[in-house]
């Protein structure tokens, strides 16, 4: 099969190529997925510098999500259930990934698609929708009645903000150049922020104060977090999933001790390893019943394995323009 590997963790520009390998024996309770789509995502590209939750042993396949029909099965129910289905998959935390024509993962790891579910919305059915149906619960069952984000202008942010919205919840929307706070707009998003402002950090704390947002989304990381948490009010909690400034968080040990805030991170992983897979299963159902409203994902452009350099650099350049994706 076709493949792009991985051979180092250090950003060079030859330290993934496309090459050829062969497709791996199965074992019991895996499946071969044949590759329609594979998305990239920001995760991806911080697994390419190994500064990822996860580091895989070298060489290996990256990509951590995508989506294409189940040709063979290793054995097990659900995985002979699925021969000759189409899925949504993500690669295990010890193999190859989807950025192939071909991938062998657990059964248990797939998520079999409706049949109005397209190839492209599958292979971006679990990192982002996921991840915003997985904070917006998060909030409402946390009796938060409103909330901020960071990092508000990009795919998931756009989902958050349509989930909050349909859960009743008030949002305040964070982005980091003036033309975002105009796209936000047009999408009916009214309280939206740019922290690229001479009066943002005055602005951020009289909205926080203003509409109570006791609960914030910091996708970013750096001296962000350190600015939200001295806007929020006494009692607020900061919720990290993401580390787009590629900068330790900054937050003051005052606003820690003296005024009860919290700080947390949040990782789809570790979260979903919590569920049991029947609990799994309705998830990822509920999302899937969302994906062309409320989870819906614009795709900006395809490429095919042979141009991954291209797709990358385009990505990395216009990640709020919506997914990339590589198609096998």
């Amino acid at each position: 099969m076709k493949a792009l590997v991985l051979r180092n963790y250090d950003r060079q520009p030859d330290s993934i190529l496309l090459t050829e390998k062969p497709i791996p024996p199965l074992k019991h309770g895996e499946v071969l997925v044949h590759i329609a789509a594979a998305s990239i995502n920001p995760s991806d590209l911080i697994f390419l510098r190994g500064q990822y939750g996860i580091v895989k042993p070298l060489p290996v396949v990256p990509g951590f999500e995508g989506s294409g029909r189940v040709v063979a099965a290793g054995g097990g129910v659900f995985a002979k259930m699925l021969l000759g289905k189409r899925v949504a998959c993500h690669s295990p935390e010890d193999g190859d990934g989807t950025w192939a024509e071909y991938m062998v993962c657990q059964a248990d790891g797939c998520i079999p698609l409706f049949k109005q579910t397209t190839d492209e919305q599958g292979a971006a059915l679990i990192v982002n929708p996921m991840t915003a149906w997985a904070l917006v619960d998060l909030a409402q069952k946390g009796g938060h009645q409103s909330y901020l984000q960071t990092a508000a202008a990009g795919a998931l942010g756009f989902m958050i903000a349509r989930l909050g919205w349909r859960r009743g919840m008030m949002g305040l929307h964070i982005v980091r150049r003036p033309e975002q706070v105009g796209m936000m707009k047009t999408q009916g998003l009214e309280h939206v922020l740019d922290s690229s402002e001479p009066q943002f950090e005055q602005r951020l704390k009289e909205a926080c104060q203003k509409f109570h947002i006791t609960i914030a989304f910091d996708a970013v990381g750096g001296a962000l977090t350190a600015q939200l948490a001295a806007a929020m009010p006494r009692g607020s909690h900061i919720v990290v999933y993401g580390a787009l400034s590629g900068e330790n968080c900054q937050v003051s040990p005052g606003d820690l001790l003296f005024r009860d805030q919290k700080l947390e991170g949040f990782w789809l992983t570790e979260w979903i390893k919590k569920k049991t897979f029947i609990q799994k299963l309705i998830f990822a159902f509920q999302v899937q019943r969302r994906l062309s409203d409320d989870l819906q994902t614009h795709v900006q452009s395809r490429f095919p394995l042979e141009q991954f350099r291209e797709a990358i650099e385009l990505y990395k350049k216009k990640r709020s323009d919506g997914k990339v994706l590589l198609i096998p």
